[in-house]
């Protein structure tokens, strides 16, 4: 039995209360229904800035009533103590996935960046603090390496931000480990690489490459790549988040106080990824025949990424079970079923 498997057994038998952050958005949502299934007490807080409703109402076709019943949602604001307040009152865990994302978001507007996710961050890391809760784990970002080349990225070596939401992934790095030398408040970051799924948006100017991609080939429309399409990512499924989240927020003594490279550790680079979308989509009865665009670099963009796990499978026992031919397998049902309006 993994540590995961084990961790899951437990909670089922003792459930505890957990407040999700940014609970509609992609990610949020999708710790929301792993939560409920396994029986769990929720607290939801959004302000849906970038997360929808329809994922709210998708989680409760995918649990039952009793399950649903479970949960329970606040609508506010992380730039507001008094909510972050309110949302950690009586919790056990907090996994805290509210943010701005999007390194061009964050190039054209910084101050709204800057307000949720380093305001915003600190007004949740004092209010899990004041509450005395069992952990605090928050969603990190391999944007934090910036320029450093190396390969595969190893947590304790970073180089300098690329972009304006780079650093304040990186800020709220250095905010936990104040807050763990100076109050006794440890936390876990985990880094997350692309991270990919059901429910992560296809749509705006800020859409992520695999749904933006999935959405553009479903409607047949041009797919645009930024450079040369040798740019490589490390692509991690939705479901090894998820799993990291959970073994983050029950571990021991030991594990806190850390960042921990969330992913598979694998390289696809962009003209890959683009021919694998091609043919799950096939294998979905959507045939798409167009070349893909190429166009400029995009500013902020690093070159390559890929991530060395090695210290989340050895202090978390993180042990991801989908590559990314596998999560596209598994996504691509979704988005298909999502773009022909069964929302």
């Amino acid at each position: 039995m993994t540590r995961y498997e084990q961790i899951k057994t437990e909670l089922l038998a003792t459930p505890k209360t957990w407040l999700v952050t940014g609970v509609a958005g992609f990610i949020g949502s999708n710790l929301l229904e792993h939560l409920l299934k396994l029986n769990q007490r929720v607290i939801g807080l959004d302000n849906f800035a970038t997360g929808f409703q329809h994922n709210l109402d998708e989680v409760q076709s995918q649990v039952t009533a009793e399950q649903w019943k479970g949960f329970r949602f606040i609508k506010g604001d992380i730039r507001q103590l008094q909510d972050c307040h309110t949302a950690c009152t009586g919790v056990d865990y907090v996994l805290h996935q509210a943010a701005l994302g999007s390194v061009p978001r964050s190039i054209n507007d910084p101050i709204a960046t800057n307000e949720t996710n380093i305001s915003g961050f600190l007004n949740m890391l004092v209010a899990a603090r004041d509450a005395e809760v069992k952990s605090f784990t928050y969603a990190a970002s391999s944007s934090t390496y910036g320029d450093h080349p190396a390969l595969p990225k190893v947590e304790e070596t970073i180089g300098n931000p690329l972009s304006p939401y780079a650093v304040t992934k990186y800020v709220n790095e250095l905010y936990t480990d104040v807050f763990a030398r100076t109050y006794g408040f440890k936390s876990i970051g985990l880094r997350y690489f692309n991270i990919f799924g059901k429910r992560q948006d296809p749509d705006g100017a800020y859409a992520a490459v695999i749904p933006k991609w999935t959405a553009a080939m479903i409607k047949n429309e041009e797919v645009f790549i930024n450079g040369d399409g040798e740019t490589s990512r490390d692509f991690c499924f939705i479901e090894n988040a998820v799993q990291a989240n959970i073994l983050a927020a029950t571990s021991g003594e030991a594990a806190k106080g850390e960042v921990y490279n969330v992913a598979v550790s694998g390289r696809t680079d962009l003209n890959q990824l683009f021919n694998a979308i091609k043919q799950s989509l096939g294998d979905n009865e959507v045939r798409y025949d167009k070349e893909p665009v190429y166009r400029a670099f995009r500013a902020g963009d690093v070159r390559h990424s890929q991530a060395d796990i090695s210290k989340a499978q050895r202090l978390l026992g993180y042990a991801p079970v989908f590559d990314i031919e596998a999560g596209i397998t598994k996504a691509m049902p979704w988005y298909v079923s999502f773009m022909q309006g069964d929302k």
